[in-house]
């Protein structure tokens, strides 16, 4: 039998441990901060960290909690796809078979619904936060812009998941927000110089947000490919950029004294 440090010892030494892990965890500071710096996901935390900028009072930990909201979504979501079919005709029903038939799932759903709302407030409070403590200057500039990306994005993500229940209330949300979308300078028909352009309703960015003229079924499938795939998988490439060059940037910004 193998001793628990000749299997640790024979892993490390693997090829494909050694492309991930460049480096061996060493007993001096330099060789263990090394370790760190060359690898993308030990990185993403800091070697070291300002005491005063951590403390409550003026991080409010906003972007910590807005994470971990981001990932009960993800989870509850992931359980929730399992339950749903993206058609009309059965997606109000799998709502209703979701609430009743499954086992907690009542509360699956409310998890995935509040937890969506509660995103919503805190990216919105902890971008408040760093506006009011100056942390969107230099040289933060950038990390700002990825920021106000990623607002948008959880603002996006709530307003494609209202469709997906496939009730009257996300049937008149979808049909206001595209409605709006049309007159969209340049990009809706019923927008400013839209004539110039040859804009009609049906080649307008209404009409692919819908994938048609009105909201149906297509805009049910849209709404849930955007909202289940393509926008969670920017959104997650975008916080790995964020986390990262909070630590490029100096870690969290230091209080003013």
């Amino acid at each position: 039998m193998k001793s628990q440090n000749e299997i640790v010892d024979k892993v490390k030494k693997n090829l494909i441990w050694k492309s991930i892990f460049r480096r061996d965890y060493r007993n001096t500071v330099r060789d263990r901060a090394q370790a760190v710096f060359g690898n993308v996901f030990l990185h993403l935390h800091p070697v070291q960290v300002r005491e005063s900028a951590v403390k409550l009072r003026f991080t409010w930990g906003m972007g910590g909690i807005t994470f971990f909201a981001f990932i009960i979504l993800v989870i509850t979501g992931v359980v929730l796809m399992f339950y749903y079919h993206p058609s009309i005709d059965q997606a109000y029903t799998d709502i209703k078979d979701l609430e009743f038939q499954v086992p907690f799932g009542v509360i699956l759903r409310n998890l995935h619904r509040w937890g969506a709302h509660f995103m919503v407030i805190v990216v919105m409070i902890h971008m408040f936060r760093v506006f009011m403590t100056g942390s969107y200057k230099a040289p933060r500039q950038f990390n700002w812009g990825i920021g106000v990306i990623l607002l948008v994005m959880t603002f996006l993500l709530s307003f494609t998941g209202y469709l997906t229940p496939w009730d009257q209330l996300g049937f008149w949300a979808i049909t206001v927000g595209t409605n709006m979308g049309a007159a969209t300078p340049l990009l809706g028909y019923q927008g400013p110089f839209s004539e110039y352009l040859h804009i009609t309703p049906y080649n307008d960015v209404r009409f692919a947000l819908l994938g048609g003229a009105q909201v149906g079924g297509n805009a049910l499938l849209r709404s849930y490919i955007w909202h289940c795939v393509a926008i969670p998988l920017f959104a997650t490439i975008l916080m790995f950029v964020h986390f990262w060059r909070v630590r490029k940037d100096g870690g969290i910004s230091k209080p003013q004294k």
